[in-house]
């Protein structure tokens, strides 16, 4: 009976140790077989990683160089399309204001107050001039002014403030020229006395439509001198007088720079002197132009000139806007 109640306690035993082994035995496999594959999972875990931190790499240096690229293109000076797109939206801006000012009437400028002023003033004076005068038959006027004379002489301010009507000053001369349909001869001088056409110098330019052709575009460049009229005057009347020649001098300006118009008039009237019957021997015109420049003294071109051409048979002739023709002033008692 002992017996086999030892052999049933050691099969259970056994058995029961049997369990145990293949449990922990089940245990180590599991364990084998994770460790084996766990540096596989691991190296995939970091390349996934380090792969995202290179692509966020490569996505931060591309931001940083979009950022330095707007950064230059903004700093950068403007390309040449952006500087003809500017220059287009100016020349728009500037047609556009010259556009109004065509359409809209211009405000009168000081200047052009002053020649005004200076009209209404002459007018009296030549109402009183003209008051008792009667002119010859055979003297021929175009708008006041006598086209009787058989030589033409010019005196042209052609400094820097008459260049803003430069074009205005080139149509007046052809406008005077076609109003003498013959003559024998005519010269240009600068307000300096410089001659226009140097070959040409002191002798007289034959009338021709080629040599006024010539003379309007030789005008075209024509280098600047100064304001003062007096001595292209007195150059031209010593130089071209004689008394068997009808001349007449137009002298184009916007300024006197003169201090004494009195001592000025006598020192070309002393030139100018009048014959037997008190005609001059060279009738003056005058023609003013409102530049508006501030260097400019029109004010004082046209009471000089006013004066002069009273005292020399001539006219004084003043233009209150470049885009209109010529307003008389004063028309001397001898035309």
């Amino acid at each position: 009976m002992r017996r086999r109640r030892r052999q049933q306690s050691d099969s259970l035993n056994l058995s029961f140790l049997d369990a145990i082994s293949c449990g922990f035995g089940a245990v180590i496999l599991l364990l084998v077989i994770t460790l084996l594959f766990e540096p596989a999972t691991i190296q995939e875990t970091r390349a996934d990683v380090q792969g995202l931190i290179e692509r966020l790499q490569r996505e931060l240096f591309e931001i940083r160089g979009e950022t330095e690229a707007l950064t230059l293109e903004i700093s950068a000076p403007p390309s040449d399309q952006e500087q003809v797109l500017a220059r287009l939206r100016a020349d728009l801006t500037k047609i556009r204001g010259q556009y109004r000012a065509s359409v809209q009437p211009e405000t009168e400028s000081a200047e052009m107050g002053e020649l005004r002023a200076a009209r209404q003033q002459l007018t009296e004076e030549m109402r009183k001039l003209l008051a008792d005068y009667r002119p010859p038959a055979a003297e021929t006027t175009v708008g006041g002014i006598p086209v009787d004379s058989e030589y033409i002489i010019f005196v042209i301010d052609n400094s820097g403030s008459m260049q803003s009507v430069w074009p205005t000053v080139r149509e007046k001369v052809r406008e005077t020229l076609e109003v003498y349909p013959r003559i024998k001869g005519i010269q240009v001088f600068s307000s300096s006395g410089d001659y226009l056409l140097r070959g040409t110098a002191r002798r007289w330019i034959p009338d021709s439509r080629s040599s006024r052709a010539q003379i309007i575009r030789a005008m075209e460049n024509w280098p600047g001198s100064a304001s003062n009229p007096t001595e292209g005057i007195v150059t031209a009347i010593n130089t071209f007088y004689a008394p068997d020649k009808r001349i007449s001098v137009y002298v184009f300006g916007d300024d006197f720079q003169g201090r004494v118009v009195e001592g000025v008039i006598r020192q070309i009237e002393s030139i100018n002197k009048p014959d037997g019957r008190g005609n001059r021997l060279v009738r003056i015109h005058g023609i003013g132009f409102p530049t508006g420049a501030a260097s400019a003294n029109p004010a004082g071109f046209a009471a000089f000139m006013r004066a002069l051409c009273d005292r020399s048979g001539g006219t004084f002739v003043a233009l209150t806007q470049v885009q209109q023709g010529p307003r008389i002033i004063l028309r001397g008692p001898g035309g």
